[in-house]
């Protein structure tokens, strides 16, 4: 299992980008949050099978997690290996910060 910490940047806010990315963790069977960062960026933070991972990073590098959203830059902050799902199987949307 994997626990990762990333920063999404570019037209990643008011798009939809948030509820997209909760159902498409939701459906890669991923837990963690995703919220609003005041400079524009998104901040997630997932944990997860290291294929699901791989799967969910992909998707959202490609930009195609939301219609309307344009993602210009991924940066991965941390990424480790885990024993067990600090957030027991949950994920949602935390408030902007």
């Amino acid at each position: 299992m994997l626990k990762v910490h990333l920063f999404i940047s570019g037209r990643v806010q008011g798009v939809g980008f948030r509820f997209f990315t909760v159902q498409k963790a939701r459906s890669l069977c991923l837990s963690g949050w995703v919220r609003n960062l005041s400079d524009g960026r998104v901040e997630m933070v997932l944990a997860g099978p290291n294929s699901s991972i791989e799967k969910m990073i992909t998707t959202i590098k490609k930009g195609i997690i939301s219609p309307l959203a344009r993602v210009e830059e991924v940066v991965i902050k941390d990424r480790k290996e885990i024993e067990k799902d600090p957030f027991k199987g949950h994920f949602e949307i935390l408030p902007s910060q």
